[in-house]
Formats: structure tokens, sequence, C-alpha cells
């Protein structure tokens, strides 16, 4: 097997965005998923992360929704700020998400019929929007996500989802959880929640180790999230 990593940059509305294809080169079309990074944005734990996908038989697009260059660190004062703009223009977001999903549909080492979607923080938003905007998805998993709703309507709403959530996240405490069970519900979607207990916000992300601010990694929680995620994706493939 060999996993290429090929970074891949369209224009919309004539501004770049740089994405990271990560897939078995010589294996042909197989299902392909979307990973959207955390607040950061793009870095290479999220393609270490899609490798890891990868050598499971699904072809993957790391997703650039700031645009080309526009990264931040934990260190910097205002780590948020492009996440920060999209959030204040979920329409914009959502525009964004969609023309990923069409980037991965495009890729050769895709099936185009059989496509998913995971993120992790504001990625588990954009897995959410993604399917609130009434895409073709199969599914979707967020980890330790963001649950607000946009400020407008949404499409119905085909895809799976799973929400791997940790119950003490300070970012989605429960009645944010119950909040969006309660929507996803109203909405007729095939929906499950796993929440793990004493476990807070970035649970996935290794670097994370903010614990007064509810932020620290989990090897267990990761380790289950994967497990469910995994079985999630072969339910949906398999």
């Amino acid at each position: 097997m060999t996993i290429l990593r090929e970074p891949l940059v369209h224009q919309i509305d004539g501004e770049p965005f740089e994405h990271m294809v990560v897939a078995d080169a010589k294996a042909g079309p197989r299902p392909g998923i979307l990973l959207f990074p955390n607040v950061l944005g793009t870095k290479e734990a999220d393609v270490a992360y899609a490798q890891k996908l990868a050598e499971l038989g699904y072809s993957l697009l790391v997703v650039d929704l700031y645009g080309q260059g526009k990264r931040t660190t934990r260190a910097e004062p205002d780590a948020a700020r492009y996440m920060n703009a999209l959030r204040a223009d979920r329409a914009l977001l959502r525009n964004r998400l969609n023309a990923a999903h069409m980037v991965l549909k495009g890729l050769d080492v895709v099936d185009a019929g059989r496509t998913a979607a995971i993120g992790f923080c504001f990625g588990g938003l954009c897995v959410l929007d993604l399917a609130r905007s009434g895409a073709d998805i199969a599914g979707g998993v967020s980890f330790h996500g963001v649950y607000d709703p946009p400020p407008f309507p949404n499409a119905a709403i085909s895809a799976k989802l799973l929400v791997c959530h940790g119950w003490d996240d300070p970012i989605a405490p429960p009645d944010a959880t119950v909040g969006l069970a309660r929507e996803l519900t109203q909405a007729g979607c095939d929906w499950q929640i796993h929440a793990y207990g004493h476990t807070g916000h970035a649970f996935t992300d290794e670097s994370a180790n903010m614990p007064d601010k509810g932020l620290a990694y989990s090897p267990a929680a990761d380790r289950r999230s994967f497990q469910a995620m995994t079985n999630f994706l072969s339910e949906l493939f398999g």
C-alpha cells in the first residue's frame, strides 16, 4: 500500500484554498471522507489521522476552510480569528463546506456516490452544518464538536450522524448536547451520541493540555471514539 499525501489548491471566489489529499494512489476509487480540522486549521496531525483512515481503505480530503496560508497556533492571542469569522457567517461556511464536498467527489481516488465527513472541535460543527445543508453525504462523525445550529432553517438531513462527545466539555455542556439530540430527532435524522464520562473538550488531540480550561487529551476516549467511527463507517460503506 502506497499512501499518497498531495496538496490540492482550488479557488473559491478568486481566493486559493489548499487541501491535502491522503489516499492509496494505486487502489482505484474508494469511499471518500472529508476531514475538517479544529480551530487551528489544517496541520500535520490532521494528515496523520487521515493516513490511518486511508490505510483502512478510504480516500481522504483534509479540508482547508480558511484559505491558503491562514493557520494559527494555540500560542497566538487570537488563535480563533479565522474560525470566528466563519462562525459569524454560517452561510459562507455552508458554501465552503459544500465546495469542499464537490472537490472530494471530483477526485479520481474517490467513489463520488459514497462520501462522508468527520471533524474535530470546529470541524465537528462543520460536519453538522454540512449535513444540515442537505448535502448527499452518507454520514458524518463529530468529535468534541460545537452544536449550535445556524440562524436559518436547515435543509432535509439525509446523512446518518455519529456524535462523539466528552460529557464534561465546557464548550458543549449537557443542555447543548440535549438540544442537538432534540434538533436531530425533530429532523428525522438517524443519529447517535456517544458520551464519554470524566472527559472534556479536545479528547482526541494529543497536544491538548489545558485541563483548567476543560481541554485535555484522553487516551481512552480517543481509542473508543476511533473504534466507534470505524464501526460507523463500516456500516455506511461495508
